[in-house]
């Protein structure tokens, strides 16, 4: 009896595993007493296979209650294969006018997930490895109550 438990077990968990879609990509970082500093850029290097998908691109992040702003302000620098790069100044909103964090919180902890390609996803015309680094630019730095910032690249389903 036992032996056919775990046959099933093992059906029912690739059944499972196939019913969940696999994002392509996520990396974050962390960063040392929950401080980011102007000088610390961190990168994400990804290797696109896929050139006839279109993808959504994610800023992910994590603060404290105690940050002390509705926003944050990145340039967000992306270097393709042939080594061509693009940056982008992008204001990421955090919370509500009311103050209302607008991330998932637990505690004293929020964590957001913000598409950078909301209305048209992104599509990559070479394949290869390309390079997302991330700088924040507010005036305050180092920035306080910041413990982690990341990139998720997922595939964008047809419709």
């Amino acid at each position: 009896m036992h032996y056919k438990s775990l046959i099933l077990f093992v059906v029912v968990s690739m059944v499972m595993q196939s019913c969940i879609p696999s994002n392509v990509f996520e990396k974050n970082f962390s960063f040392k007493n929950h401080n980011w500093d102007q000088k610390v850029t961190p990168q994400y290097t990804f290797d696109i296979t896929d050139t006839t998908s279109n993808y959504g691109i994610y800023v992910t992040m994590r603060h404290t209650d105690a940050y002390p702003y509705a926003n944050i302000w990145l340039n967000i620098e992306t270097t393709s294969p042939d080594k061509k790069t693009v940056v982008q100044k992008v204001e990421l909103p955090l919370a509500e006018s009311s103050g209302k964090w607008l991330g998932q919180g637990m505690d004293e902890i929020y964590e957001h997930k913000i598409s950078l390609t909301k209305n048209s996803p992104s599509h990559f015309d070479q394949k290869g490895k390309y390079t997302i680094t991330l700088k924040h630019i507010m005036r305050e730095n180092p920035l306080p109550q910041i413990m982690s910032i990341g990139v998720r690249l997922e595939k964008v389903r047809s419709q």
